[in-house]
């Protein structure tokens, strides 16, 4: 590890924080397009082929967000990191979070930060989570535009804290995915 890097818990940290401040946007129609520009880039990359999906607020349709694509790759072995990091690496992105269950990648510190990619077990609660509470927005447009305001609200309020912004969308995200359990129950919807 390099001298900059940190250990936090369950969680490393490499490289430095990017102290951006927080931006909610618009909905771009360009999002779905940019996302596939991207999948392409990744799958051709990745071998063997790996489950990739659009997650994250760009990837509901109609849903102000924060200018960056989340991408999220599902992975049999996540503790290989052999397997896909440099892969990952290759279009511009670097490791910046080790956790037990999620890898984290973002475009480097100076650069305009456009892009995130996750990465997680194959059939893991993570997995299943992020692409559940997707699914429930886009299923659920009056959920989706409080989901909005709420983000508009934090980024106003938050806009030089990162961290604090993600952190106070979380009880919102956790009744949301309950919901989100009793729907796919219902409605039959998995992975």
């Amino acid at each position: 590890m390099a001298s900059n890097d940190e250990e936090l818990g369950d969680v490393e940290l490499f490289g430095e924080g990017t102290n951006e401040p927080v931006f909610v946007v618009d909905a771009d129609p360009a999002w779905p397009a940019r996302y596939e520009e991207l999948r392409a880039r990744l799958a051709g990359q990745l071998e063997p082929p790996f489950r990739i999906d659009h997650v994250g607020s760009t990837a509901v349709a109609g849903l102000a967000a924060k200018p960056i694509i989340d991408i999220q790759i599902s992975v049999p072995d996540l503790a290989d990191e052999a397997e896909y990091r440099a892969a990952i690496e290759s279009i511009g992105v670097v490791l910046r979070a080790r956790e037990p269950d999620h890898r984290f990648f973002r475009t480097p510190k100076g650069t305009e930060r456009r892009l995130h990619v996750h990465v997680c077990q194959s059939g893991s609660d993570w997995e299943r989570r992020h692409l559940l509470f997707r699914d429930y927005l886009r299923a659920h447009p009056e959920l989706a535009a409080e989901y909005e305001q709420l983000k508009r609200r934090l980024a106003d309020e938050l806009r030089d804290d990162r961290i604090a912004y993600t952190d106070a969308k979380d009880d919102f995200v956790a009744e949301t995915v309950r919901r989100a359990e009793h729907w796919a129950a219902e409605t039959g919807w998995h992975t």
